[in-house]
């Protein structure tokens, strides 16, 4: 007869740790990283922040800044080996093929190191992370199928120019170049399971309206 063995538990492929993953994303002085931090220590959700993972792939000796070399030139390199972000940023407004020869270089990495930090974050028993996605809306399509919904932080244009003016000390043409590169609030809101319009309000009432969702999916 054949044998009616059974596995023993061992042999069983252990579950992966439940993980709630929620996208956050919002328009460059949209006050997401304030929401981001309110979120990490009100609520203890971990945080992937795809923007610090993306500077440090092109600061001195980065993981990207071989590629970006290779790809543009040599003075796209500053001294200490990281990729010139002035001159960079300059060349990408003007021309739409080196923004996405640049992002075909940074995103899979990117999106690499973002799915080993989640990795992370299920084996350390993280019950919510929250990924913070500038360009999310740009993006949406490799990132649909990984997450669980979207925060989108929201704000008017013109609030956005006068807090990043303040904030990074650029001119206003900048700025709105900045915002004319990034997707439309329409196209972003409608990606949104929960919005926060981050408009004429005080820290503490921002905290308080963050602090109110229900993230149940």
């Amino acid at each position: 007869m054949p044998s009616t063995s059974r596995p023993t538990s061992t042999s069983k492929p252990r579950p992966k740790p439940s993980i709630l993953t929620i996208g956050l994303t919002g328009g460059i002085g949209s006050g997401k990283s304030t929401v981001a931090k309110i979120l990490t220590s009100r609520k203890g959700f971990a945080l992937i922040d795809a923007d610090a993972i993306s500077k440090s792939l092109t600061a001195p000796n980065g993981d990207a800044v071989g590629a970006i070399q290779a790809e543009f030139g040599s003075e796209f390199i500053a001294s200490d080996n990281s990729m010139d972000r002035n001159k960079m940023r300059a060349l990408v407004f003007e021309d739409p093929l080196a923004k996405k020869r640049l992002e075909a270089i940074i995103h899979p990495k990117i999106l690499e190191q973002i799915e080993h930090q989640l990795s992370l974050a299920a084996e350390q028993g993280c019950k919510t992370v929250l990924v913070d996605i500038p360009l999310l809306a740009e993006s949406h399509a490799r990132w649909q199928t990984r997450l669980d919904g979207v925060l989108v932080v929201d704000c008017l244009a013109q609030t956005q120019v006068k807090r990043v003016m303040e904030r990074n000390a650029l001119e206003e043409a900048t700025v709105l170049k900045i915002i004319a590169s990034q997707a439309p609030r329409d196209v972003r809101n409608a990606l949104a399971n929960w919005i926060i319009f981050n408009e004429g309000l005080t820290l503490e009432e921002l905290e308080s309206k963050v602090l109110a969702i229900d993230f149940k999916i």
